[in-house]
């Protein structure tokens, strides 16, 4: 089998950066290209970067999207910490511009959206994130990608220490322990969300339905993969 293609957006965040690590080790993968505004700060032989201040816009992502099997797209930024204008900019304009130019250039290309629990396609949700992310999901959906896969994590674990953006994500931390005994399936680490979310756009999901995936769905995902490793 050939070896695939692979474009990530979001390299530099927690699910994006153990996307780009895994497809880096993935035999399945012969080449990454990994897209964003700042340096990941690896070196790798399968490994090609490309900076890209503004996703308003990705006509100049022509060439680096042209030919590619598959993308990982994890761009994304927290509730509370931007304006509820810049939470829709990022969300669904982001998201809808570099699907509109990836898939001009590589239209059989499947696409792993990281989207989160609560997301609402109807738009009738009150919650900002919510409605945009169902916003986006609807978008994917009707782009006619060879395959698309939206993953809805409910609380991802960092597993790795980090500074975290709001106070709920600090609190979150501090008792996961127990929240994750009380409701197992609230809780994904974020190195087992990347991934399942490279090994579906890569590989594809077989015996699994599709295209939107909770977080229950993602924990059976990654206990079909690997033993429990939380």
């Amino acid at each position: 089998m050939r070896a695939k293609r692979l474009v990530i957006v979001g390299a530099t965040g927690m699910v994006g950066g153990y996307a780009l690590r895994y497809a880096l080790d993935d035999p399945d993968v012969g080449a990454v290209t990994a897209i964003g505004r700042r340096k990941v700060g690896i070196s790798h032989p399968k490994l090609k970067e490309v900076l890209h201040p503004n996703f308003a816009d990705c006509s100049a992502l022509a060439v680096p999207l042209a030919g590619q099997d598959a993308a990982v797209f994890c761009l994304g930024t927290y509730t509370g910490v931007v304006t509820e204008a810049e939470l829709r900019t990022v969300t669904v304009d982001y998201t809808v511009e570099f699907a509109r130019a990836l898939r001009s250039v590589s239209p059989d290309a499947a696409f792993s959206f990281l989207s989160g629990s609560g997301a609402d396609p109807t738009g009738q949700s009150r919650i900002p994130y919510a409605r945009y992310k169902g916003e986006a999901e609807k978008a994917l959906l009707a782009s006619r990608f060879s395959r698309v896969y939206v993953f809805r994590p409910a609380y991802i674990y960092p597993v790795e220490p980090r500074s975290e953006p709001t106070f709920s994500y600090r609190l979150l931390r501090g008792i996961y322990p127990a929240f994750r005994a009380l409701f197992p399936n609230q809780v994904v680490r974020a190195d087992d969300l990347g991934r399942v979310m490279v090994d579906a756009a890569v590989d594809g999901t077989p015996k699994r339905e599709g295209p939107v995936f909770e977080n229950r769905d993602i924990r059976s995902m990654v206990a079909s993969i690997h033993p429990a490793t939380e």
